[in-house]
């Protein structure tokens, strides 16, 4: 499986999944304008391992939204969520969504 990203979250394939799980499948939340990436549609079971969250695709797929990007399907599987960060001089940063 290949990396797949939606705005700023990009979903890594893990094998396996680690740490709590969450009430909640909301992968990020954006500091801006207070939009959501999360799973809509599909049996999906999200988890905390570290300040990591690892998203479980247990159905054939999920859909993953938001409200300034295109609706993404995630094939059935294991996947780590990080959020992108861009490079500037002095440090690194979040990218803003």
């Amino acid at each position: 499986m290949q990396p797949i990203r939606q705005g700023d979250v990009i979903l890594l394939p893990v094998q396996q999944i680690d740490g709590q799980k969450l009430p909640h499948l909301t992968l990020a939340e954006g500091e801006v304008t207070g939009h959501k990436h999360c799973i809509i549609d599909g049996q999906a079971e999200l988890y905390e391992q570290d300040g990591t969250l690892y998203l479980s695709v247990l159905s054939s797929e999920a859909l993953l939204v938001h409200e300034e990007h295109k609706s993404i399907v995630i094939p059935q599987g294991t996947w780590m969520v990080r959020i992108q960060r861009e490079y500037e001089p002095e440090s690194w940063r979040y990218v803003t969504d």
